[in-house]
């Protein structure tokens, strides 16, 4: 009897044991473990405090932030006609410009009087359109490249929004703003056609992304109507992320892009690359 209490006694002696040396050797895992994540530089990725941006914004990318624009002060903050200028100088109202990807095209041919848009890219064409019309905003003028593909898209979407004026520019035509990276192995144009390209594609962006001049009392909605490389690029530039990013963005064949300026010279975007308006049935990204 004794001899069996006692065989008892050694297996519960024997679980308790072993529950207590798995217990201790969480304790001791875990503790390893924090103390690793708690001094590791890992963790510094997920601070919240602390924390340096590798890039900072800047406010006067497009030089027109008051301040550049009004002599410094000589007595300080109290300054009432260096206040009465500044307040001149300081816009009130948005910019929004609405950046519409042409519709697809006949991209075998050689020439750019040929590359006009299929039967979808027409309808694709109508149904932009068509959504910019539901949607109501007071737009202010249509501009678009002088490429045969862009052009034709604008001039449907020209039949929904009548009331405003089309104008083209050149500046706007498809090209390579510049090497991309990570570079696309199927893509390499000749560093000339970057040279040429690029300084092209960036005085677009100068000429149509700034924010409102002093006088403009109302938000203004401009559509542009242009092409892939060039609508990635200009993102790129407009958030001030690196511009050799733009071929990492896939825009569809009439998707519609929105950026808005505000009065702060700061810059969002609304939507990139809206295809919504778009049947599945009739998306393509040629």
């Amino acid at each position: 009897m004794e001899f069996r209490q006692y065989v008892r006694r050694f297996r519960t002696f024997s679980r308790v044991a072993k529950q207590s040396l798995k217990l201790g050797a969480a304790v001791v895992v875990g503790v390893v473990v924090y103390s690793k994540w708690n001094g590791s530089s890992i963790l510094h990725a997920a601070w919240t405090t602390g924390y340096e941006p590798s890039v900072k914004w800047d406010s006067n990318w497009d030089r027109r932030d008051p301040r550049s624009l009004v002599p410094p002060s000589k007595s300080g903050e109290g300054d009432s006609d260096f206040n009465k200028q500044l307040k001149a100088q300081t816009p009130t109202a948005s910019r929004h410009i609405l950046l519409i990807r042409h519709g697809q095209y006949f991209d075998n041919a050689t020439v750019d009087k040929e590359r006009f848009l299929t039967s979808l890219g027409r309808a694709q064409a109508e149904l932009t359109g068509q959504r910019l019309k539901e949607l109501d905003l007071p737009y202010t003028i249509l501009i678009s490249s002088t490429m045969t593909r862009a052009i034709e898209t604008a001039e449907i979407i020209h039949k929904y929004l009548p009331d405003i004026e089309h104008v083209t520019d050149d500046s706007l035509r498809e090209g390579a703003p510049i090497p991309p990276e990570p570079p696309l192995g199927s893509w390499r144009p000749e560093q000339k056609q970057f040279f040429q390209d690029g300084a092209r594609i960036e005085s677009a962006f100068r000429k149509y992304f700034y924010r409102a001049d002093p006088g403009q009392k109302e938000d203004s909605y401009e559509i542009i109507v242009c092409h892939a490389n060039v609508i990635r690029y200009f993102i790129c530039r407009a958030l001030q992320f690196p511009p050799e990013a733009w071929l990492r963005f896939s825009l569809a064949n009439c998707s519609i892009t929105h950026i808005v300026v505000r009065p702060s010279g700061r810059v969002s975007v609304s939507g990139a690359g809206d295809h919504g308006h778009i049947p599945g049935s009739k998306i393509s990204f040629s």
